[in-house]
């Protein structure tokens, strides 16, 4: 028999008569919990905060996060910190989320850094339902932990997984594996020299080319964070970029997610403080 979860989490959101989107169905179990939310701005969105009190990823952890948000709802995820996944010799840390938009629902999940740390294998498989008229925009960013060595890249695997759907139609399966003990991750068809990656993903309707634009033009003002962006074949984005630091890709992340959330949304940028 399987053993459960180390964390779990679910959460259903939906928009209330107001026009502010709330939870309607929580729960958690484990090493994962969310805070209340807060709504910093007139539009209703709400901002949920994912926290794990037990403070990294071990050997042989799993955990599930589950959104389901429902017609009409906005919703901003983030986390409380960096995940840490730490030495893994028992096997790799595991995370599946599984996330249901229904017509016109909007989420954005921007959590806080990936940081792998020294004999660390983490795996992390996200599957996106997307009804018809829905929004998703996410985004992720790998860094490689600190070793007593100083070595870059003393993990042994970072594997994150992108499934999403389109009213059924498969519209992104993006596979990012990185395995230095295979092959450098500095080396030529990676990260090139550099080691920290960053990819950002926006799936919402009418996205072509003029949104494209706009997310090139945001990136260049990051001359030193090397980054590429096309169309998916549908209405949506994908952006990959690459730096020395973590701080440049989040700056980067936020500049691109706020330039996509004003032009789709009409928003203001993020507000990803913590509470």
């Amino acid at each position: 028999m399987p053993a459960p979860p180390t964390g779990t989490l679910r959460l259903r959101v939906e928009r209330a008569g107001s026009g502010r989107s709330t939870a309607v169905g929580q729960y958690h179990a484990g090493a994962l919990r969310v805070l209340r939310p807060h709504y910093p701005d007139a539009s209703g969105q709400a901002v949920f905060t994912v926290v794990n009190p037990g403070g990294g990823y071990l050997g042989n952890d799993s955990y599930v996060l589950e959104y389901d948000g429902g017609a009409g709802s906005s919703a901003l995820l983030t986390t409380q910190s960096a995940t840490k996944v730490y030495r893994t010799p028992q096997g790799p840390a595991r995370q599946h989320q599984r996330i249901r938009l229904g017509p016109g629902a909007r989420l954005e999940y921007v959590p806080d850094q990936l940081i792998a740390y020294a004999d660390a294998q983490y795996r992390q498989a996200t599957d996106v339902e997307l009804a018809a008229g829905a929004s998703y925009l996410a985004a992720e960013i790998v860094t490689p932990g600190w070793s007593a060595g100083g070595e870059p890249f003393r993990y042994r695997e970072v594997g994150l997984l992108t499934r999403i759907w389109l009213e059924g139609r498969l519209l992104l399966w993006d596979n990012l594996v990185l395995r230095p003990e295979a092959a450098s991750p500095a080396g030529l068809g990676m990260l090139e020299g550099y080691s920290h990656c960053a990819s950002l993903v926006a799936v919402h309707p009418g996205t072509g080319r003029e949104q494209l634009e706009l997310v090139r033009a945001a990136a260049a003002a990051f001359p030193d964070v090397h980054a590429g962006c096309s169309l998916l074949e549908g209405p949506g984005l994908v952006l990959r970029a690459l730096a020395g630091s973590s701080g440049r890709l989040a700056g980067l992340v936020a500049a691109v997610g706020s330039c996509l959330r004003s032009a789709q949304t009409g928003q203001a940028p993020w507000d990803l403080r913590k509470y």
